[in-house]
């Protein structure tokens, strides 16, 4: 058993004695080999986009603002609420 624990010491010992050394060399050569690639330019939304993003804001903006039996009266969750607020500010709702 010790035996083995020398064995393995021996083999590891030049493993340690090597890392500091591949570790110096890899950060002295990352920054001259590797340049960052310039960031792409953000894509502007389309106006269906910046429409659907508005009704968002605004059905939000209502649903914060009732109260806890107004919210149960619309609809008690806010995908059902959306729904019916998205329908009415797009002008689709036909009831």
């Amino acid at each position: 058993m010790v035996d083995r624990l020398v064995r393995i010491a021996a083999l590891l010992v030049p493993l340690l004695a090597v890392q500091p050394v591949v570790a110096k060399e890899a950060t002295t050569k990352a920054p001259a080999t590797s340049e960052a690639p310039a960031a792409p330019a953000a894509k502007q939304p389309t106006p269906g986009q910046t429409a659907a993003r508005d009704r968002q804001k605004k059905c939000g903006a209502e649903w914060r603002g009732l109260t806890d039996a107004q919210k149960t009266a619309q609809g008690p969750k806010w995908p059902q609420f959306w729904s019916k607020c998205n329908k009415r500010l797009k002008g689709n709702d036909k009831a």
